[in-house]
């Protein structure tokens, strides 16, 4: 922006430009307040340009290109199908930088000021920006959002690359070891062994040690068999140029070193002491139902405010914050905040799985007519509920789980029975009718799975 445009006072003042800073600053535009951003690096933030949207897109490359090399089964036969590593960076990089463009857009449009520095709390109602100006707020939503946790002894300083920069190599490493076994672990292993490396996976307990075992079982044995190699119960030791050893002996020479242990709040260094604003432990912000932090002009949303640390929740949030500092009486109530692994197959969650009084029913994807004729069957559905049948949880390991664990969190947001599921038609043939199946299965009158005899 042009030095002197900046407005010396604005109702709401957002820092962070994020999924959920900018959805903050434009329901509150919406709501007739004079907004204003202030975003040091690209707007649409982590999600867009570093994480959500790279590592999906990464991810369907891969999958294309994995296919299209593995389809003799259909009567496919490829031959010297390459890829391009650096026609496949720029798509990833085209597609992040479309979507910022488009953020940047839906702001102007709304008559939101985006400033393009960073930003520090000198009171509870101004900001001062390193580009010298300062900012007076009535009210302030904090959307800084996270960044990458380092591992001691395997930073930058010794060649390991976060997971940020692991979506941005315009080369495929022969072999690539990650550090760490969460989610962001699980996916960049499984693509970047799809495109041909030799991925070897560390983790300090197992993959995805935070999940139902069931669904782990089966994306750890297709992670195997896609020759990706797991390190369970070890963790790094130390480092000499590119080999690793492991605290129970091993070493694992690789040509590319990734770090994705998890994310810490980006909270320091914001001059939070400035105001009244409080943090946990973790450095966590510290809000109340309406996103309010414990300084009544400001608010919190997303990654900075705790787990789980998933854009979507960011959103949701960025809506009731944008609300609440406007003058509504808004409230982060949901019961559910589903959660998608985009493993192979795909893992997604909504409500709870277990519990005193929840019973559960399993479903095969070797039932479904979809999934036999496109031979993915490696998978099922599981949901839960209790004694009135209300669905408590939702479980899919399938194609299309990112899609269908929607109906799950809208059928627990509505407390819905498992009889609203059941009788409600599917369109066949598809994955989504895992759902009724799996409903009807819990009523004990399964169609297409016979569970035995009840006699």
């Amino acid at each position: 922006m042009v030095m002197g445009s900046l407005p010396e006072n604005v109702d709401v003042a957002v820092l962070g430009g994020g999924v959920g800073g900018y959805v903050a600053a434009i329901r509150a535009s919406e709501l007739g307040k004079n907004v204003a951003i202030v975003e040091k690096n690209k707007m649409g933030g982590h999600c867009l340009n570093y994480a959500c949207i790279p590592s999906k897109t990464m991810i369907y490359i891969a999958d294309l290109f994995y296919d299209m090399t593995h389809s003799e089964k259909f009567g496919i036969k490829a031959s010297e199908v390459k890829i391009d590593p650096q026609k496949m960076y720029q798509w990833r990089m085209d597609v992040s930088k479309k979507l910022e463009s488009g953020v940047e857009y839906l702001c102007k449009s709304n008559g939101i000021e985006v400033i393009k520095t960073k930003g520090t709390f000198i009171s509870s109602n101004q900001i001062q920006m390193e580009n010298g100006e300062e900012l007076d707020f009535k009210k302030a939503i904090i959307a800084t959002g996270s960044e990458p946790k380092e591992v001691a002894g395997f930073g930058a300083d010794k060649g390991v690359i976060d997971y940020k920069a692991a979506l941005m190599l315009q080369t495929i490493p022969q072999s690539m070891s990650i550090i760490g076994a969460g989610y962001v672990a699980v996916e960049i292993g499984t693509l970047f062994a799809k495109l041909g490396s030799k991925v070897d996976i560390i983790a300090h307990s197992d993959v995805l040690s935070k999940f139902d075992r069931e669904a782990v079982d089966l994306v750890k044995k297709r992670m195997q068999q896609l020759g990706v190699t797991i390190h369970t119960n070890a963790t790094p030791s130390s480092l000499q140029g590119s080999t690793i050893t492991l605290s129970n002996g091993e070493t694992i020479n690789s040509q590319t070193i990734v770090s994705a242990v998890g994310l810490v709040p980006y909270t320091d260094g914001l001059g939070l002491q400035n105001t009244k604003v409080k943090t946990d432990a973790k450095g966590f912000i510290l809000v109340n139902s309406s996103m309010q932090t414990q300084d009544p002009n400001i608010y919190a949303v997303g990654d900075a405010v705790g787990e789980p640390l998933l854009a979507h929740k960011a959103i949701r949030q960025g809506e009731v914050a944008g609300e609440a500092a406007a003058g509504q009486n808004a409230s982060y109530d949901n019961k559910v905040v589903p959660a998608v692994i985009f493993s192979d197959p795909e893992v997604a969650i909504a409500g709870i799985l277990e519990g005193q009084g929840i019973k559960t029913k399993k479903f095969p994807l070797t039932a479904l007519g979809r999934a036999i004729a496109l031979d993915n069957t490696n998978g099922f559905i599981k949901i839960a509920y209790d004694d009135s049948e209300n669905i408590k949880g939702v479980e899919i390991v399938s194609p299309d789980a990112n899609a269908m664990i929607a109906e799950a969190a809208l059928a627990i947001e509505m407390g819905a029975t498992l009889e609203d599921v059941a009788d409600t038609i599917h369109p066949h043939p598809t994955f989504s009718e895992l759902f009724q199946e799996v409903a009807g299965a819990a009523l004990d009158r399964p169609i297409h799975f016979y569970y035995g005899s009840k006699k």
